[in-house]
């Protein structure tokens, strides 16, 4: 009887060491293994110091995390993906609820895109291969996706100066990504963003049915209040001339369902002055440059309101877009002479608004549409044009 309790105790103790070697021995099996994923990848290398496991909780962390782009001819590395870290994990709730999902949260990363080696015609390309690397580290499919103090970078290293374009502290949550609650909606899932912009402020809004074949969502943002001052060497380098004044804002609204979407962009710029004291030293031709783009400024903007403003829509399906040239061009007309447009989203696109059809407006000739705010048959402003503010909820003034 004695030698079948220590012989007992000796299994069970022997299992026990076993799990303890095991646990210990994991992080560097899955370090490993990471590792190995993160350098073998095509066009990318990348590289983790550590990770973490929290058996506990269904979870582990991958500490100080890279990605570069890699240049397949001479093998240079250019920056393009850096993480503090990356917690990967079951999600509780939806498991309550019975399904088997993770979640993602990433604490400071920071996403690059390079002119001439990730340019913004790959963001795409680059995303989907990013989604395949993830899915090397997380079995399961996500459905809830948390980004704290990010930031994002376009950087142009041939322009003179150097161009750095980034939005910092961003935060992006995801949630119900795989549905597994509000099954009846029809775009289940929602996503939220928000970040600095040169001392303004970017929010983002959207609703969407990530599961869809083809895409659907409905999204609105806006970028209020950035300082156009801290974009002067943007303007130096693709514009030759920089700005003493001014500060932007951008609107927009976009839907799509079926391959088809619609939406706008409604960039408005208030109080811009291009020539200012900073300038006395400049050669005649720079001189001359800033005084054409200075006049034209005060020629088109809205005096009353201080600002240079058009709305572009866009339409059409994601294989075959389709932009309104003369209708951008209508409406930076229209705010500097017949009524400011208002700096704020006008609420009109949705769902609904992908399906409608409104050859009539398309009928329209360039300077009937200049007079048709002043039918005889209705005098107020056609709809969605800006009299109301969604900023302040109240009828703004033109």
């Amino acid at each position: 009887m004695q030698a079948k309790k220590k012989r007992r105790l000796f299994i069970w103790g022997t299992i026990l060491v076993a799990l303890i070697a095991v646990r210990l021995s994991l992080p560097a099996i899955v370090l490993h293994y990471a590792n190995k994923v993160l350098a073998g990848m095509d066009g990318y290398y990348g590289h983790v110091n550590d990770i973490d496991i929290d058996l506990y909780r269904g979870a582990y962390q991958l500490d100080s995390l890279y990605i570069n782009k890699q240049d397949s001819a001479s093998g240079k590395q250019t920056g393009f993906f850096r993480v503090k870290k990356i917690d990967l994990s079951i999600e509780w709730k939806s498991l309550w609820q019975g399904s088997l999902v993770g979640e993602l949260e990433f604490q400071s990363p920071s996403l690059i895109f390079t002119k001439d080696k990730t340019e913004i015609g790959q963001v795409a390309k680059d995303t989907n291969d990013f989604r395949k690397v993830l899915k090397h580290f997380m079995p399961l499919k996500i459905n809830r996706f948390l980004v704290n103090g990010g930031s994002i970078h376009y950087i142009d290293y041939t322009a003179s100066p150097k161009v750095d374009i980034a939005l910092h502290n961003a935060y992006i949550l995801a949630q119900n990504l795989k549905n597994t609650a509000d099954k009846k909606e029809k775009l289940p899932s929602d996503v939220v963003a928000r970040a600095n912009a040169y001392e303004g402020r970017l929010d983002m809004k959207m609703k969407l049915d990530a599961m869809a074949d083809k895409p659907a969502f409905d999204l609105s943002a806006e970028i209020r209040g950035a300082n156009l001052v801290l974009l002067n060497d943007f303007f130096k380098a693709y514009g030759k001339f920089d700005v003493s004044r001014g500060s932007f804002g951008l609107y927009t609204e976009f839907a799509a369902t079926g391959g088809k979407f619609k939406g706008y962009v409604k960039p408005i710029i208030k109080d811009l002055k291009v020539k200012g004291l900073e300038d006395r030293n400049d050669n005649f031709f720079q001189k001359a440059k800033e005084t054409v783009v200075d006049a034209a400024a005060f020629v088109l903007k809205n005096h009353k309101k201080e600002q240079l403003a058009t709305k572009i829509p866009v339409e059409g399906t994601f294989s075959n877009p389709s932009v309104d040239s003369w209708e951008a061009v209508w409406e930076v007309l229209r705010n500097a002479f017949i009524e400011a447009l208002m700096p704020s989203i006008d609420n009109e696109i949705d769902l609904s608004s992908v399906a409608e059809v409104q050859p009539e407006e398309k009928k329209k000739g360039f300077f009937k549409k200049i007079f048709s705010v002043f039918d005889k048959e209705d005098k107020k402003p056609q709809a969605g044009l800006g009299k109301y503010s969604t900023a302040t909820g109240k009828q703004g003034e033109d």
